[in-house]
């Protein structure tokens, strides 16, 4: 089917996504295929075990597949194995990513299936990955959150690496190039509406936990590197008074919309968000964190995320407060009491995003040399009620644990198994 047929398919999209969902007819069974059971029903904030989760990434086959163009009986066999991973560490959640580059680990009729299955995209690779996860998760009491990248096309800046019927091909005025790598350009009205549509097929066809995304809303910032949306800023933006409100007008929309979308196409779905894990510095808002990076995702990435927790349009938020405590400029110490507040009094989930795979024997730095210092960071976090469960990236670290810091927190934390949230 050429891309112009599969364009045909998005209008209407929402009703049509809408009614696919329905639970118990034809149509609804045939768009999952392999799947029947209901996801979780809706929480309020706090209620449920505690979350342990890990993620589990596909760009550049960093996790999983562990390279393209394995057998489908091999990957198939390889996911397995992270999901045995998790039980054995005893996590009950794995967010697995799922649209990479604006490609699919699923039989999508909006974007071609994923490189990193074959190393070819647009072919299919004999199975459904997505399908086959929620089913073999569910199997052994995990979780899953389906992990999607709103506007990463790829990285690279060669439209014609991309399958011909690629919607960045056929609309080139939707990217952006930027840094070596090719976006779709938040500031347009319809690429937000395309990307929306594409995952959203993801959340009609499989009874999916939650609905996940990362920290790339529009990229990090590349030294000498442009990012030219100045058309769609002409056209768009001129009721902000800068560019960066525009820019991060954008985003909240997007947020908004999708959080309104899922709980519309799949009731008891969640939505969740793994933001940079600073927001803004005291020294640029009263309202921010203590110390930091250069770096915020409010100035930077134009990504609010203070304001998505506060209007609450997030069921969960996983800030990646990637630093040791003590680090002088982003103290995960100081860091953690931040986002504790920023959920208080909401409806918003607070599970810390965890760097396990900074802990090395051959770090740089002497606190991740240390088996202990992930273990004292779930200390830590307990102090905070609002804290209610961690994220281990990645999947490979939490298997491999070179340094042994993820088996010192199973056995000073997680002394018994915890059923699904």
């Amino acid at each position: 089917m050429t891309y112009m047929a599969r364009r045909g398919l998005l209008t209407g999209a929402a009703g049509a996504l809408a009614a696919a969902a329905t639970a118990g007819t034809p149509a609804a069974a045939a768009a999952r295929p392999g799947t029947g059971a209901a996801p979780a029903a809706s929480r309020r904030a706090g209620e449920g075990p505690e979350f342990r989760g890990m993620w589990v990434a596909t760009v550049a086959n960093l996790d999983w597949p562990s390279r393209a163009g394995l057998s489908a009986q091999q990957q198939h066999r390889e996911l397995v194995a992270h999901l045995d991973t998790a039980v054995r560490r005893r996590l009950n959640a794995v967010i697995l990513q799922v649209r990479p580059t604006a490609d699919a680990f699923w039989p999508s009729e909006y974007e071609p299936w994923s490189a990193s299955l074959t190393g070819t995209q647009g072919r299919d690779p004999g199975w459904d990955p997505l399908g086959t996860a929620v089913l073999e998760a569910r199997s052994r009491g995990l979780e899953l959150h389906a992990w999607f990248n709103p506007y990463r096309v790829a990285n690279h800046t060669d439209p014609g690496k991309l399958a011909s019927w690629h919607p960045a091909r056929v609309h080139p005025e939707w990217t952006v190039e930027y840094g070596g790598r090719l976006y779709y350009n938040p500031g347009l009205p319809e690429v937000r509406a395309f990307v929306q549509e594409a995952m959203l097929d993801a959340v009609a066809r499989y009874p999916l936990d939650a609905v996940h995304w990362d920290d790339y809303f529009y990229p990090y910032p590349t030294a000498g590197a442009y990012f030219d949306d100045d058309a769609a800023y002409a056209a768009y933006g001129g009721s902000f008074d800068s560019r960066g409100d525009w820019r991060r007008d954008n985003v909240d929309t997007l947020v908004r919309e999708m959080s309104e979308a899922v709980a519309r196409v799949r009731p008891g779905t969640r939505f969740g968000i793994s933001p940079f894990g600073v927001w803004r510095t005291k020294d640029r808002d009263p309202l921010g964190s203590p110390g930091g990076p250069a770096l915020c995702s409010y100035d930077d990435l134009y990504a609010d995320t203070r304001l998505w927790i506060r209007r609450g349009w997030l069921d969960y938020v996983v800030p990646q407060v990637y630093w040791h405590i003590g680090n002088t400029g982003a103290d995960y110490a100081k860091l953690v009491p931040w986002w504790a507040g920023a959920v208080r009094g909401t409806r918003t989930d607070l599970y810390i995003g965890e760097a396990l795979y900074r802990a090395d024997a051959q770090s740089p730095t002497p606190a991740w040399r240390k088996e202990g210092e992930l273990s004292a960071h779930l200390t830590l976090a307990a102090r905070h009620a609002e804290v209610r469960g961690h994220v281990y990236f990645s999947g490979k670290q939490v298997a491999a644990d070179r340094l042994g810091a993820m088996g010192r927190v199973v056995r000073d934390h997680y002394p018994t198994a915890v059923p699904p949230r």
